[in-house]
């Protein structure tokens, strides 16, 4: 069962639930102290998320002795649920899609419970990816859950629930995911794309780190910006496409039709072809690029890409106005050296390097907790009117970005 408040009492929730991720763990009448809010006000807040199993209550910590018997029975401490699955998250990947089931009270790493591989040359993808959920849901289970959040890339409409346009997974674009997710499970379905799901992780385990450009570097490149703790809203699903921003003299083709994007060089792919072409064609694999790193230090042509990524990334942050960056993904499994270069090239290019210091840190993915984030958002108190984690697309906007046939 989804809880749908009136719109009266949402700020109250909200805060309550937001107050208690940062906590862990609390008291009610801690919880109404801290937000400056009335007991009663926050006890029936604190009931109706007990009723439909959004909260738990745990037995208080031990305090001191005599004191604490002065005061009688402490009052029992509250957390988000962590006893039941409450959320489910999907994975799309390029060949490979992961699967787990999420308490709303989400430890900081991924931990997956199913996977599958979709092959490359599937005559019906969509058919083949609906057929191994299938089998992935009869292992993983999926009752009493408020829903599903299929992590995906490319351009997502929130509005429409359905992937626009994905350049390296093009099947995606014309299957209708959410149908066939809900078709497994039964439940809601939202579509959430990556790179914001990463970094409303990563604020969720770093709730101090209000503003950032998060990066990652895998089968693409992609990005996503924070600014006062929420992503950035804009009136079109084009957020954070830095991996398709153009390198002068890269001839590569892009999977979204292009020539020449930066994601072609620095992505696991192009990074694995790079070396290749630096040794005369020989096939190669990541463990062997990561000890020839790590054996004769940092090879040009790299130091060359990470300098193109390096141009975009700093040409975000001075049209932003930001001077925090966090790299996950496949760069930070290189040694060091990698990530101290391409933070050294940020650097040259910021210009808030002129005033103080950028940052440019590696992080590790924190996808799950980002989706239990939007899922908290968006599942346990949505709101019809306003959802800050999705903006809107305009019904004109919405004409214009139907693919072209």
């Amino acid at each position: 069962m989804i809880y749908v408040p009136s719109r009266m009492g949402q700020f109250n929730r909200r805060a309550l639930l937001r107050r208690l991720q940062r906590l862990g763990v609390a008291s009610r009448a801690e919880l109404a102290k801290s937000l400056g809010m009335s007991q009663p006000t926050a006890g029936k807040i604190v009931d109706e998320l007990l009723a439909i199993r959004v909260l738990e209550e745990i037995e208080p910590l031990e305090t001191a002795g005599a004191e604490s018997v002065a005061r009688g029975r402490p009052g029992r401490q509250l957390r988000l649920n962590q006893s039941q699955s409450r959320l489910l998250a999907v994975q799309l990947g390029l060949l490979e899609t992961t699967v787990a089931g999420l308490s709303l009270g989400a430890a900081d790493a991924d931990v997956w419970q199913v996977s599958f591989l979709l092959g490359r040359n599937e005559p019906n993808p969509a058919k083949a990816w609906e057929k191994q959920l299938r089998r992935a849901a009869a292992k993983i289970g999926g009752s009493n859950l408020l829903g599903v959040l299929l992590s995906v890339p490319g351009l997502v409409d929130d509005a429409q629930n359905r992937i626009l346009f994905s350049p390296n997974i093009h099947w995606t674009e014309k299957a209708d995911l959410a149908a066939i997710v809900r078709s497994v499970w039964e439940v809601p379905v939202l579509l959430v794309q990556e790179e914001r799901a990463l970094a409303l992780g990563h604020h969720a385990a770093n709730p101090d780190c209000d503003n950032f450009l998060l990066v990652d570097f895998g089968e693409g490149v992609g990005g996503a910006v924070i600014l006062d703790g929420k992503p950035l809203a804009n009136s079109l699903p084009i957020s954070g496409e830095i991996g398709h921003t153009p390198v002068l003299g890269n001839q590569r083709r892009c999977g979204c039709g292009a020539t020449g994007c930066m994601e072609t060089l620095v992505s696991l792919r192009g990074l694995l072809e790079s070396f290749s072409q630096d040794q005369r064609g020989q096939k190669t694999s990541w463990t062997e690029l990561q000890e020839y790193i790590f054996k004769h230090g940092l090879p040009l042509w790299l130091a060359k890409s990470l300098e193109a990524a390096a141009v975009a990334i700093a040409g975000a942050l001075n049209v932003i106005g930001l001077r925090r960056v966090v790299i996950t993904g496949t760069l930070t499994e290189l040694p060091p050296v990698v990530m101290a270069h391409l933070a050294q090239a940020v650097q040259n290019g910021s210009m808030w390097a002129k005033f103080g210091t950028v940052e440019c840190v590696p992080a590790p993915r924190r996808r799950t907790a980002g989706l239990v984030a939007i899922g908290i958002d968006r599942l346990v108190v949505p709101d019809a009117k306003e959802n800050e984690f999705s903006p809107k697309i305009s019904r004109r906007q919405q004409v214009a970005l139907k693919p072209k046939s």
